[in-house]
């Protein structure tokens, strides 16, 4: 496929909210020729940028459908671990989402890449991504991203959590139950609860250091858990030890209080066929969890991705498509303001 980009302009803009969202716009004109020679319209790119309640600000990219084609909902993608949202597969489902009428919106939050520093709060170097971030507090930049969603003129949401970022997503709809959610994709993560349990003397070890206030040293996995080298800040190690069974377990295999019961919009689980971290039997479990009489689960839909490896790649346009038919079934359900005003 040949593609041509032309730079159009730079908009640098501030736009105020309740969460005090800003945005520094770069906008991109960005069409394309389909191999039958068939032209694309032109999709508008722009970086934008958000920042949480607690003040963290994270960078994202807005892929728009060319104009007058725009559906009342935007697609928000996070990234999973050690990812970011330039990620080119994203960009490519983002790209491929506009054309199918869905502005998508690949975020960065306080967990991306492997880390980053987020500045000083209150006396303390606080710091982000996959080794220092705390994953509890990643759903208050899920927030300030649909808040930042409704200040472009878009009254509901779809989110979409890749790998890790699934957990995310889920958490935020069952703690919150917001209503500009009208769906959540889990997209290739590992939702069903594993036989992992936590190393005894990495927990004792995360213990004394953040009780010594030096939670952002780091520690080494033992080698048995990993099969390469890889770290993990005491903060985090325990953010993740402490995590509620509730969000782990969150279909109910094994508890009987999962979150997915307190989730009240429709949820889309996939994995792809190519060697992806869960497959059609972990589909199989999930819908046998849910089918248990007495559960009081919602709508859960799943499919298998064929082709498809854990990063989607050469099948991003098949993810677009799954992702641009799922959400239309929800808005032919689903009464919602009409789209934002173009440009």
């Amino acid at each position: 496929m040949e593609r041509k980009s032309q730079v159009v302009s730079r908009v640098f803009a501030f736009v105020p909210s309740i969460l005090t969202i800003f945005i520094a716009v770069f906008v991109i004109s960005h069409g394309a020729v389909r191999d039958s020679g068939t032209e694309v319209l032109p999709v508008t790119e722009q970086l934008v940028y958000a920042k949480s309640a607690d003040d963290v600000p994270n960078c994202g990219a807005m892929f728009a459908p060319p104009r007058g084609s725009a559906k009342p909902v935007a697609v928000i993608w996070l990234h999973g671990w050690g990812q970011n949202f330039y990620s080119p597969t994203y960009v490519k489902i983002g790209r491929a989402l506009a054309q199918r009428g869905y502005t998508c919106i690949t975020i960065n939050t306080r967990m991306h890449d492997v880390g980053f520093n987020i500045g000083n709060r209150g006396g303390k170097l606080m710091r982000g991504g996959g080794y220092w971030g705390v994953p509890s507090q990643e759903t208050r930049d899920v927030a300030g991203w649909i808040d930042f969603a409704a200040a472009q003129g878009f009254k509901n949401v779809v989110l979409v959590g890749h790998s890790a970022g699934w957990q995310t997503v889920g958490r935020y709809q069952a703690e919150n139950q917001d209503p500009r959610v009208i769906g959540i994709i889990f997209a290739s993560g590992s939702f069903l609860p594993g036989n992992e349990t936590t190393d005894p003397e990495m927990l004792a070890q995360a213990k004394r250091l953040v009780a010594a206030g030096k939670g952002n040293d780091l520690l080494r996995f033992p080698d048995q858990h990993r099969s390469f080298p890889s770290f993990v800040s005491p903060d985090t190690f325990l953010d993740i030890a402490n995590t509620p069974v509730e969000f782990t377990d969150f279909f109910g295999v094994k508890t009987s209080n999962p979150a997915a019961k307190r989730v009240h919009c429709p949820i889309l689980a996939w994995y792809g066929t190519n060697g992806d971290v869960g497959g059609a039997k972990d589909l199989e479990i999930l819908k046998s969890s849910i089918q248990r009489p007495g559960n009081g689960f919602g709508r859960v839909d799943t499919v298998m991705i064929p082709n498809a490896d854990h990063m989607y790649l050469g099948q991003e346009a098949q993810v677009a498509d799954i992702v641009g038919k799922w959400t239309d079934g929800l808005l032919a359900a689903k009464t919602v303001g009409p789209p934002p005003r173009q440009p």
